[in-house]
């Protein structure tokens, strides 16, 4: 996929920050759209489905975390790439945007070449993701890359991005424990800082989701996946 192919959603209230920033992504040949509140985001989006949506939380109308609620449930945009842009770094603001079904948070301020290099590590990934389309069958759970679905019985599970790849990083050698730096750099990657509670909240939904018995904690070491584990 060529640079000028890669569709960004910019999405912030503030004027200066939607030129800034949009001003640095479009230097790097990317198509960058903006809106300045959570309906128009969602309507862009549908419009224009970018690859990725770079989202403010504190907006008029309609907030960052509904709109990324609403984006997540929206046909077609299952696996568009969302990370949040905000000011607001508290723990449980990073907590509720992951909940939402965000794939990365990013504080501000944070410096145009930084923004930019992880704009491309999250998009390197989606290339790298794109690529792997073989399926992978473990027990009664067909894991299918190629759709990013993943079918448990006869029930077929949507999952956001990023859980995806990290039920797909466990499920790869069940019974072997991932380290919690193994997987930070497997599915978030080294240039892309998240908070030390990110795994732990895409590791919750996934049991909300797939099944608690699934997914076993190594205290102190990281996560594995349990195959069939009563």
């Amino acid at each position: 996929m060529k640079t000028n192919d890669i569709k960004i959603l910019l999405v912030d209230d503030e004027p200066d920050i939607l030129e800034i920033v949009g001003y640095n992504l479009k230097n790097e040949g990317y198509s960058v759209y903006t809106a300045s509140n959570g309906i128009k985001a969602i309507e862009k989006a549908v419009k224009h489905k970018p690859h990725l949506i770079l989202l403010d939380i504190m907006m008029p109308e309609m907030d960052g975390i509904e709109a990324c609620e609403k984006i997540r449930n929206t046909e077609g945009l299952e696996n568009t790439v969302i990370s949040f842009l905000t000011a607001r770094g508290e723990d449980y603001s990073q907590v509720a945007g992951f909940d939402a079904g965000a794939d990365d948070y990013i504080t501000k301020p944070v410096k145009p070449k930084i923004l930019v290099s992880k704009v491309k590590s999250l998009l390197r990934r989606v290339k790298e993701n794109d690529a792997n389309i073989d399926k992978t069958t473990l027990g009664n759970i067909v894991i299918d890359r190629e759709a990013y679905l993943v079918i448990k019985g006869d029930e077929k599970i949507v999952l956001p991005r990023k859980e995806f790849e990290l039920f797909s990083l466990l499920a790869s050698k069940p019974d072997k424990v991932f380290k919690r730096e193994t997987i930070l750099d497997k599915v978030w990657g080294n240039e892309v800082v998240v908070g030390g509670r990110t795994i732990d909240v895409h590791i919750r939904k996934l049991r909300e989701k797939l099944g608690d018995d699934l997914f076993k904690t190594v205290k102190g070491v990281g996560y594995k996946f349990v195959l069939n584990e009563n």
